[in-house]
């Protein structure tokens, strides 16, 4: 492999705590020459060699400019190979957190042989020198960027190898099968039958099952690492910008009373309760013939059937556009694991109150009306009548954020599964959701062949084609192209 032959004789450094400046900042170093390197350019204050220095060792010292001036003080942390992240000879030098210092060290580095590391470079060398799978190694890359607890316990326990083990175990199985099946191909002409055929299928009809519940396990999966995708969709000038805004705590969408205003969809993350909830705020849904603003259109329906949960705003100053935007919803509304909230918005305009509280709208009339039930059931029966059954009917104000702390409640309730998730394996890459739903569809092939007893050769080929499916994952099979992919996400130092 041209990636393993590069770096048996390069030694890479990068700073592995970013380009802010703090109180300290670690730089690190990997690769063959890292202690001759090393001892160039930092003095110890013990006298020692650092080649005969043992792992983990952890030396105070001066590193020192060519011209041998002070440049800071620094603590260094000396890894053996092969008992180091990276599988070789490593360091780590925490230094004071200057840029300044920072960039004259890595220049002392790059001065005295070492290279520049890309992004995961480090995470390469340790895929690339069997310290961990390519799937563990993507894992690193989702733990660094995890927001929430749940995130954080998946990519741990990617990280740990529990998703890997999995398919470790289906993957020897499946050589199992295949072998059996190869030896029958070299003694075709005797007849002979090495693999009981029942077993065969016991054995590919437990696989494809094992893989169909990790297939089914990445809709979780993605909305713990992603966000819970929620559409805000409704009628123009409901209030969607507002909601957003109002949930987002910023003025993140542009807010106005001229219709259409939104062309395109936003989407930002809030965290809830230790759950993400990725917010979209889609173009209003009304008849138009100006081009942008019906692409606007048709990218609302697009998100709307691409999300977990669907928010319908209603104007609940304009009772007679309930019907139409029910209506418009419930014929774009899939139903099938989607949940759909009915927000009626607008519930603090005084002109909606009774006759008897046409006054000044204050907080304490408006909660009279959040309370309401007339409104609710009204468009709980005109649901009912387009075949929505929506999961909660909530008068809100978005402009007067009354309402929003039930709303916020109601969406982390609908998510106990995310809650409950623990330390389940689960599938959270689309990589890995593409690779797992490729080789499911092979061995799909391969079972049917064999219960109407196709060739031998053909069913041992499909199933060679999910055995190379998984080992992608893996990366028992890989490529420069996927792994410089794959890398090319992670940040520089890691």
């Amino acid at each position: 492999m041209s990636d393993l032959a590069n770096i048996e004789n390069t030694t890479i450094c990068a700073c592995a705590t970013g380009n802010s400046s703090g109180a300290i900042a670690v730089v690190r170093m990997s690769g063959p020459q890292t202690l001759e390197i090393l001892s160039k350019v930092f003095q110890p204050k013990r006298d020692v060699k650092l080649q005969d220095v043992p792992g983990y060792t952890l030396l105070y010292g001066n590193v020192l400019r060519s011209d041998g001036s002070l440049l800071d003080d620094v603590l260094v942390s000396i890894f053996r190979a092969p008992h180091s992240y990276t599988g070789e000879d490593s360091a780590e030098i925490s230094c004071h957190g200057s840029n300044y210092i920072i960039s004259a060290l890595l220049s002392l580095l790059s001065d005295n042989g070492a290279s520049h590391a890309g992004p995961g470079d480090f995470t390469k060398r340790a895929f690339l020198n069997g310290k961990m799978d390519l799937a563990q190694a993507e894992a690193v890359c989702d733990l660094i960027s995890s927001e929430t607890e749940a995130s954080h316990a998946v990519a741990m326990q990617q990280m740990r190898g529990g998703f890997s083990k999995e398919l470790e175990a289906m993957r020897t199985s499946l050589l199992q099968i295949v072998s059996l099946l190869e030896l029958e191909l070299d003694f075709s002409e005797e007849d002979v039958q090495f693999a009981d055929r029942k077993e065969l299928q016991r054995l590919l009809d437990e696989s494809c099952s094992q893989i169909n519940t990790l297939i089914s396990s990445f809709k979780l999966g993605n909305a713990i690492k992603s966000g819970v995708p929620v559409a805000i969709v409704g009628a123009t000038n409901t209030g969607k910008s507002t909601l957003l805004n109002a949930l987002l705590r910023e003025d993140r969408a542009i807010v106005s009373s001229i219709a259409g205003t939104t062309r395109d969809t936003i989407e930002d993350v809030i965290n809830l309760d230790g759950i993400l909830f990725r917010f979209i705020d889609t173009a209003g849904i009304r008849a138009t013939l100006e081009q942008i603003e019906m692409m606007g259109i048709e990218r609302t329906y697009y998100k709307l059937r691409q999300a977990s949960i669907v928010l319908l705003m209603l104007d609940s100053t304009n009772p007679d556009g309930f019907k139409d935007s029910i209506e418009s919803l419930s014929k774009k509304f899939s139903g099938g694991g989607q949940t759909l909230f009915i927000l009626l918005n607008k519930c603090d305009i005084n002109s909606i109150l009774p006759d008897s509280e046409k006054t000044e709208a204050t907080i304490g009339n408006v909660k009279n009306v959040l309370n309401a039930s007339d409104l609710v059931d009204q468009v709980r029966a005109m649901a009912a009548e387009a075949g929505l059954s929506p999961s909660a009917i909530l008068p809100i104000s978005a402009r007067q954020k009354l309402g929003l702390d039930v709303l916020e409640s109601m969406l982390v309730s609908s998510q106990t599964n995310l809650k409950a998730s623990g330390n389940m394996v689960m599938v959270s890459n689309m990589r890995h959701y593409t690779a797992l739903k490729d080789a499911y569809n092979a061995l799909l092939r391969a079972n049917v062949a064999l219960g109407e007893r196709v060739a031998t050769d053909l069913v041992a080929q499909d199933i060679r084609e999910a055995l190379y499916s998984i080992g992608t994952i893996t990366g028992a099979i890989s490529t420069d192209e996927i792994l410089g992919n794959i890398f090319s996400k992670f940040c520089i130092g890691k």
